[in-house]
């Protein structure tokens, strides 16, 4: 059942507390003489292409602005977007049109803003088609299901000169932000290793029966440019991150957020090798055919990032959690001066080396009941829009982290490290683990 759409009052966040959050990644957008920045204050006319839960709860935020007309939803299934159009109405006194192809919606409604909340294996082809459209793009997480599609989408948002902002939140959540600045600040002394990391529960996966798509789901187009499988409700809705065809399992999914919180830290751009080992040994061998299926995810998996200066680690685990630690999310600084741990629920704690010194803890502020920064986010979209800057998650930072974890899948493929030469974007020397920067695409769609 879909999640009630809730239009709660916006608060406005004040300059000060918004130089704040700002401060460690606002910086001028550089724009094509042809286009100027939106006058303040104006109404934008948006489109969610993506009209399930989670678009949802960003649209949510998008209304709570008051800057914002809904004017167009787009999905493959009839029943998601007529419900989303269905709550806007009620909220708003007036109702969007409905697409089931996001190119008629982007021709007929021409959508200033757009809400870009598919799968992963979509968000290139929208959002370079809605950038060209002359739409500022709000994207969710990773930018791209591979390296190429990330990097196209890069240079189509800077040639048009288009706000993105990406749905990283934690750049803007206010315990990151004082965290950064706690390490900025050389705290924690100097930073040799990071680990980052999700643990959850699990056990070993039964295969699940194929079915027919629900009566009014286009599941040829949800699939799109990946391949074609049997519909599936472990698929969709929601599962779909755990199947390598449309996501890139936990670290792509919750290892992009922690790994962006590294490259938020660091000087350092890219790292230089990338290494990655993992597999299915309690969730049991991924099952495809006509009958049945499983998820093909990684049920563990560890991550390895070679940088200059340090080293940083990921590792997930859907089974055990973590009850031997203090934190089952987030990443550990290791520093000479201790060690600091910026989690989600459970803000951030730097625990000092020398016994004799306190513990040190900041709670996390968190918007509810999702626990995420949506709104702090969309107001600095707002507000890059108003202003002509580059937003806190901007498209360029974001492509550099997303690229980590889509290295990291590379990596555990081919079963090898990779050596990266992240100023061409290109691994060295290992022509098998090169083709996997790019895949083929399922005609009639093709690459950008």
């Amino acid at each position: 059942m879909s999640r009630s759409l809730e239009l709660t009052n916006f608060m406005g966040i004040s300059r000060r507390r918004f130089l704040q959050t700002t401060a460690l990644a606002g910086a001028t957008l550089s724009l094509p003489p042809f286009i100027r920045a939106d006058e303040p204050g104006r109404k934008f006319r948006t489109a969610l292409i993506g009209s399930g839960w989670w678009g949802r709860n960003i649209l949510k935020e998008a209304m709570a602005s008051g800057r914002c007309k809904v004017v167009a939803l787009g999905d493959v299934h009839e029943m998601t977007r007529e419900t989303t159009a269905d709550q806007v109405h009620d909220l708003s006194g007036e109702q969007p049109k409905t697409y089931n192809d996001f190119r008629e919606l982007l021709e007929k409604e021409k959508p200033e803003i757009v809400i870009v909340a598919t799968p992963d294996h979509w968000h290139s082809l929208v959002t370079i088609a809605a950038v060209k459209a002359g739409a500022h793009v709000y994207v969710e997480k990773p930018t791209g299901h591979t390296v190429h599609e990330s990097r196209a989408m890069l240079d189509a948002s800077q040639q048009s000169g288009r706000v993105v902002q990406v749905g990283l939140h934690r750049r803007i959540g206010p315990h990151h932000v004082s965290a950064m600045k706690f390490l900025r600040d050389g705290k924690a002394g100097k930073v040799g290793m990071v680990r980052a990391f999700a643990y959850s529960r699990g056990n070993r996966e039964l295969p699940h029966p194929n079915s027919e798509p629900p009566e009014g789901m286009d599941w040829n187009f949800w699939c799109g440019p990946a391949p074609l499988r049997p519909f599936n409700t472990k698929i969709h809705p929601g599962g779909w991150r755990e199947f390598i065809d449309y996501g890139n399992g936990q670290l792509g999914d919750w290892g992009v957020h922690w790994l962006d919180q590294v490259l938020w830290w660091t000087e350092e751009k890219y790292p230089k090798r990338v290494f990655s080992s993992g597999g299915r040994p309690v969730a049991g061998p991924a099952i495809l055919n006509e009958k049945e299926q499983t998820t093909d995810s990684p049920d563990h998996q560890v991550a390895v990032y070679e940088f200059e200066s340090f080293t940083t680690v990921w590792e997930h685990r859907k089974f055990a959690e973590n009850r031997a630690e203090k934190h089952n999310i987030g990443a550990y600084f290791y520093g000479t001066n201790g060690t600091l741990h910026i989690g989600w629920r459970d803000g951030w704690t730097f625990y000092p080396a020398n016994s004799n010194d306190k513990t040190i803890h900041e709670p996390s502020q968190l918007e509810e009941p999702d626990g995420h920064n949506i709104k702090l986010l969309w107001a600095d979209f707002l507000d890059a829009i108003d202003h002509g800057r580059k937003p806190v998650a901007d498209i360029e930072p974001a492509h550099r982290s997303s690229v980590l974890p889509l290295l990291g899948m590379i990596s555990l493929k081919v079963g090898r490290s990779l050596e990266w030469d992240g100023a061409k974007e290109q691994i060295v020397g290992d022509p098998e683990a090169s083709k996997l920067l790019t895949r083929p695409y399922r005609a009639p769609w093709s690459e950008p």
